[in-house]
Formats: C-alpha cells, structure tokens, sequence
C-alpha cells in the first residue's frame, strides 16, 4: 500500500493514457492526455448509469489505439458519495482508478490560465496533470467484512446523531411544559421517568393522578426497586407550582408521545447494530483481541477496523497514523523553525474515533493513565493535555496494529516501556 513519489510518477509511461473525470450527481465529463500532458481526442460528456460508462469505455479504446496506448489511468476527485458506483464499475473490469485531494484541484487549477476559475471542462484536465505527476492516491475501498463493518458504522452514527437531536428536543419540551420535572428526576431517560413521560407528561395530569394514581401507574411497569413514594410526592408538588405554558396542551401531549416513541425506536435501532458490530468483530482475525484492553469496547474497535480496512495493506503503524491525520507537521524556513502540529489530513472519522476512545482509556485503564501522567508532569518537554492525548492516541494505533497483524497479546507492563527508558537514561 506504500507508493512513493517517484512510484507513482513511474507509473505513467509512454505507453499510458491519463484520463481525467470530473464526478458529478447524473453527468461526467473526461479528458484523455498522454504522460506529456498533450490531450489525446477530445473530451465526452456521460450519464452515470451503466450505457453511460460503457460509453466512456468505449471512448477510451478508441483513444488507444489511435494513439499506440496499451494502459490506462483513470484519475477522479472523489465528490461526496457520487464516485463510488463509477469507481467499482472500472476496477471490476480491471481498470486503474485513482483518486487526487479536491484540495489539490483547487489550488493548482490557476496553473493553466491564471484564473480561479471552475467548471467541468476545466476539472478533468486539472485531475489528469495531477494524475500524470504522481500526485494521487490509491483508493481504500473495503471488501467483504471490513465493508461490512465500514456501513455498520455509517448506521450507528446516523442513529447516534438523530438520537442526539431527539434528546434536545424532548428537553426542550420539557423547559416549555414541565421545567420542574428535572428537579425530580435527575435523568428523563431512567425507566420510571420514561413511563412518567409517557402517561402524564403534563404537570396538570399529575395533579390529577395523585400520589397514589401515580405509584398505581408504576406499579407493575418499573422494578419495585426503582418506585419510590418519596419521589412520587415530590412530583405532585412540583407539579402543583409549576410555571410551564398552558396552552395548547393537547397537542404538547400528542407531541411528546410521538417523541417518546421515536426515542424508544431509535434506542431499539442501535442496540440491534451494537449486536451487529460485536458478531463482525469476531469474524475479523485477532478482532476480539482489541477488547483486552481496558476502555476499549466494540464500537472502537469496530470503528478503527472499519476506517482502516485489512491490516496486511499496511506495512507500518506510521501508515495509519498518517490515514488518520495525526502525523506531525511544521512550518519552517531558514533560521525559523514553527510549532508542530497534527496534520488533521485523512479520515477524520478515523482520528474522531481514537481521540473519543482514549478520554475514556485514560480515565479507565492505569497504564495508560500513568503514562498520561508522565507525558504532563515531565521535567523536560512536558506536553499539554490534548497534546499528550494525541501522543496516546499514536500509541494506540501501533498497539492495534501489533494485535491485528502479528497476532500479539496486549501486555500493560510494556506500555510504560517510555517512562523506564527516562529513568534509566537520567541514571546514566
């Protein structure tokens, strides 16, 4: 999965046809040019849909052979979602397909005519002259489990985030209706707050219900446990001095019974997918491997897996690091040399993951919260907190790395392997 520069620039010989498309929603366009940079034929304009690449395919033949080519390279930007049909459509037919940063169309477009210009005609030849030195990448498509898993993800995350806008907006409802609900319950999602919720949500249908009305709608629904008649004549009270709006309270009820059934959806979705992650994990060698590690749980390991795709396509955890964008960079000329920083370059769902996981492996699992000390409290180069996380965060991919592909054990013992090495060189 390692190319060079000179690699990738090597790789387009005489004998070679760039071509460049320019990915939109229902129309592409492609230009073709030789390893020069001479445009070969002219341009076409196709639909996305199968006649449309056959077309394309077509076109592209005819190019090489009227041009002594026996290779082609097909470079693309990758826009939105829009090129993953195209893509698969080519590499199944044995067709090179790489990808160019949008990035890097953008601040090399001008190169031609000195303008800022944008459009479709223009794209593919900005993609294609990129293609052509080398500068592009190799797409990291997942196959079989790991695609698997990479959707699986794509789900929990849109359940999360709709879950997340439900939960403000059932709080919102209550700071309308009920703000002195909270005072009784400190969490509206606990099983007797729900079931409140849901039977009388309004602070007048408390009222109504009583002291006892409200212990005879727990009873039977809730553990006995978590009943408790202290609370229930609490929420009387509070119910009998409450401020919230009173208008239009027959349609705030129907509301909040459609928010309740939504939220309880949606708490049933994302069980059902958590179940579905743990039973891929175990089909990915060495997955389960992962959950040995003291504050790793499945949704991490699963979301490293599922970003990073089969491990054997990485020869190093540097790799990883650099797919992440937590690879250090600086800025530096002559006699200045600037601060470093991450290169927030790559997956951000994949750093999103590692930087959510160790807050929690920090506060859970001891080596790794030694070694966070150890990071801050140094005498010489003592990082910052989040500079320290990231550090961990490194860490963490090389320890992911050795389990996945060499098959090792997590040993805690080795992880303070940094702060002997000082001790012993301070002894020294």
């Amino acid at each position: 999965m390692k190319y060079t520069q000179n690699e990738k620039i090597l790789q387009v010989t005489e004998r070679t046809l760039v071509v460049g498309v320019d990915i939109a929603k229902e129309r592409h366009v492609g230009r073709a040019f030789d390893f020069r940079g001479v445009e070969l034929g002219k341009r076409i304009e196709f639909e996305n849909n199968n006649e449309g690449i056959e077309k394309f395919l077509d076109w592209a033949d005819k190019i090489m052979k009227a041009n002594g080519k026996n290779d082609v390279i097909v470079g693309i930007e990758p826009t939105g979602h829009y090129w993953l049909c195209f893509e698969q459509y080519l590499r199944e037919r044995g067709i090179k397909v790489v990808l160019v940063n949008p990035f890097h169309v953008k601040r090399s477009k001008e190169l031609d005519d000195n303008t800022q210009s944008k459009s479709d005609i223009k794209n593919p030849k900005t993609i294609a002259m990129l293609v052509k030195d080398g500068r592009y990448t190799q797409p990291n498509i997942p196959e079989g489990i790991y695609a698997e898993m990479r959707v699986a993800m794509n789900i929990y995350e849109r359940l999360q985030k709709r879950i997340n806008v439900l939960k403000n907006q059932i709080i919102n409802w209550l700071d309308i209706y009920f703000p002195e609900f909270l005072e009784v319950f400190c969490d509206w999602e606990g099983k007797v707050a729900l079931l409140t919720l849901k039977e009388m949500p309004l602070p007048c249908e408390v009222v109504e219900k009583g002291l006892e009305g409200i212990l005879a709608t727990w009873a039977g629904k809730v553990d006995k446990r978590a009943m408790s008649r202290r609370k229930a004549a609490e929420l009387v009270e509070v119910a009998k001095r409450s401020i919230g709006k009173r208008e239009g309270r027959k349609l705030a009820r129907q509301e909040m019974r459609y928010l309740i059934e939504e939220y309880e959806l949606l708490r049933k979705q994302i069980e059902e997918i958590e179940a579905e992650m743990a039973e891929l994990l175990k089909e990915v060698p060495n997955g389960e491997e992962l959950l040995n590690i003291k504050g790793v749980g499945v949704k991490t390991a699963v979301g490293f897996i599922s970003e990073v795709g089969d491990i054997k396509k990485y020869e190093d955890a540097k790799q990883i690091q650099k797919l992440a964008g937590l690879n250090i960079v600086e800025n530096s000329s002559g006699k200045h040399k600037g601060q470093t920083c991450i290169s927030k370059r790559g997956r951000g769902r994949l750093r999103s993951v590692l930087f959510r996981a160790m807050i929690t492996i920090v506060a859970k699992n001891e080596e790794f919260k030694e070694l966070h000390r150890y990071y801050t409290t140094r005498e010489t180069n003592a990082l910052k907190k989040k500079q320290s996380l990231i550090a961990l965060c490194c860490k963490l991919i090389r320890i992911f790395y050795a389990i996945l592909k060499k098959g090792v054990k997590y040993d805690g013992s080795k992880m303070l392997s940094d702060i002997k090495r000082s001790a012993l060189a301070k002894a020294v």
